[in-house]
């Protein structure tokens, strides 16, 4: 199949898509089903049909290729091959479009989410970077992969005194 050719790669809607299913006749759901799988029918089963239908119209509208990702991931992979150890993190490392972060800050929840051009949804606005929105929230400047917790902080946190003698 190729994706360039397929209808269901840019829907107005997928909601409405999914949400037709019910009224749509049999035959309309093998014809769809046919198409969308490039096969048969499996069952008969109306409820299994719309439940892979719906799932597929999902996958083909939420699948991006992000090819600095595939990139990235193929010199990971060949790293450890060669070396048998896995580096660290890439330094620019962004989370796979889709991923809502959440952070708790002085009592109130706040959600980010990671959209498919790289940038950040927070309070129906687009974020170009993640501390720009640690900055909405807190008021300071903060790192905002730090602040979500994609990355650890660069100074541990002091050992105990408990027990230490001067």
């Amino acid at each position: 199949m190729n994706p360039k050719n397929h209808p269901y790669i840019t829907p107005p809607s997928v909601v409405s898509q999914i949400a037709q299913l019910p009224s749509l006749g049999m035959t309309e759901i093998r014809a769809l089903w046919r198409h969308l799988f490039c096969a048969d029918t499996p069952t008969h089963s109306r409820p299994f049909l719309e439940r892979r239908i719906a799932y597929r119209l999902q996958e083909i509208e939420f699948r991006k290729v992000d090819h600095n990702l595939i990139d990235r991931n193929n010199r990971r992979i060949k790293n450890i091959l060669e070396t048998g150890q896995n580096k660290k993190r890439d330094r620019n490392y962004r989370p796979v479009a889709g991923t809502v972060l959440t952070r708790e800050y002085q009592g109130v929840i706040h959600g980010v989410l990671v959209t498919t051009d790289g940038q950040y949804d927070f309070q129906g606005r687009m974020y170009p970077s993640l501390s720009m929105i640690a900055r909405e929230i807190t008021g300071t400047r903060w790192s905002g992969p730090l602040f979500f917790g994609l990355k650890p902080s660069a100074t541990p946190k002091a050992a105990s005194k408990k027990g230490v003698r001067r």
